[in-house]
């Protein structure tokens, strides 16, 4: 289960970034406490958050005693959700993707206005709900679609429902995806359908990622290839380019994505499901909300409280993160920050502090150890932590 957004602390490159200083989980616990975290406190995030806090002292265990709790440093450039996915599959990205802070140049928007036969709006930085605000009514007016990007490297086209149908705005999305390539190969077009009128614009569920295919052999891709079943829910197919995926179950929201894993764990005795929670980057993060985070994460504990009693013998849950996202921090977006790291399951009888781990892919190499898998090419198990 993946908390989109939820750092614990910035990392050591982090100044370059601009996020010096930034610590998701630990603001919002200091800033809107105290929360009722029982479930997740059990499994280790007090003890995850001192380190978080810059102590360097030995973590003590948490109350329950038993499992793996630490957090994960990146060493992929960059603070997007894409290499944060694909490094905790075991996917490491060298070069971080282009990003375009004024807007992308000429020759990207004049070959996605000739594909699709009109000029577009926008092309220029924008939180996505302000500019479908802004440019909504001229767009329902017109039909041009409002192109506009963020921090992170994305390519994203706003359309209202009424006047571009979610399959047409699919279609412009592929042909977006088709032209950047190369040195303009961000790492996602995302298709943002939105409805509602002027003053009460909203985005809809019908949001569609179109991304790069990895550019190694993820996890993913190894569970698949061994014979398992890969379940993903929500936008983490698209993340992936499908590849690997054998079962998707579309969601949209932490609660939708909660129902589905209930479902995926009812229905698949082995292999994986990954669970992507996005509601604490989209609604909560990008908005500076930090009591909505802090009530989303109650939210989360209580469900977790329920799935911990379904977890059967020979299954491990995997608690983290891609990326921070911290609501109190300067700006609307994510921060490059380290990412929780916890693992438990009923045959987890010990205690074992992880500290600081080097990278993300640990958690995938500790799953396909678990699964009795070829080593990923990056990350080392830390199931045999002492």
């Amino acid at each position: 289960m993946l908390l989109d957004g939820a750092g614990v602390g910035a990392l050591p490159d982090a100044a370059a970034y601009g996020d010096a200083g930034a610590n998701t989980l630990l603001h919002v616990l200091t800033g809107e406490g105290p929360l009722a975290l029982p479930r997740l406190k059990q499994l280790g995030l007090e003890e995850i958050l001192q380190l978080a806090s810059g102590s360097t002292a030995v973590l003590p265990a948490p109350p329950a005693g038993a499992g793996y709790y630490g957090r994960a440093s990146s060493r992929a450039a960059g603070k997007d959700s894409t290499s944060g996915h694909w490094e905790l599959a075991g996917v490491i990205m060298a070069q971080p993707f282009p990003v375009y802070p004024r807007g992308f140049p000429p020759e990207i928007i004049s070959a996605f206005e000739e594909v699709i036969g009109r000029p577009c709006l926008g092309n220029c930085r924008a939180s996505g709900t302000e500019i479908i605000e802004v440019l909504g009514e001229h767009h329902l007016q017109s039909g041009f679609p409002i192109v506009y990007t963020s921090a992170d490297s994305v390519f994203q086209v706003a359309a209202h429902e009424r006047i571009t149908p979610p399959e047409q705005l699919y279609r412009w999305c592929t042909a977006a995806r088709a032209i950047l390539q190369g040195e303009h190969a961000v790492g996602r077009v995302i298709a943002r359908p939105f409805e509602g009128n002027p003053g009460t614009f909203k985005r809809t569920s019908r949001r569609k990622d179109f991304s790069l295919p990895p550019p190694g052999r993820t996890l993913l891709d190894q569970a698949a290839a061994a014979g398992y079943p890969v379940a993903v829910i929500g936008k983490v197919a698209d993340i992936f380019d499908h590849r690997g995926v054998t079962v998707h179950r579309p969601a949209s929201g932490n609660e939708a994505t909660a129902a589905a894993l209930l479902a995926l764990l009812a229905e698949i005795p082995r292999g994986i499901i990954w669970a992507t929670f996005g509601d604490f980057d989209t609604l909560y993060g990008h908005r500076n909300d930090c009591r909505g985070f802090a009530a989303a994460l109650e939210s989360f504990d209580r469900f977790l409280g329920r799935l911990l009693g379904l977890l059967r013998p020979g299954d491990l849950l995997f608690i983290t993160a891609d990326h921070g996202c911290d609501p109190t921090w300067p700006g609307t977006d994510h921060t490059r920050e380290h990412v929780p790291l916890i693992a438990w399951g009923p045959a987890v009888k010990r205690r074992c502090p992880l500290g600081t781990r080097p990278t993300f892919a640990d958690l995938g190499a500790s799953a396909a150890a678990w699964l009795r898998l070829s080593p990923l090419e990056n990350g080392e198990s830390f199931l045999d932590c002492r």
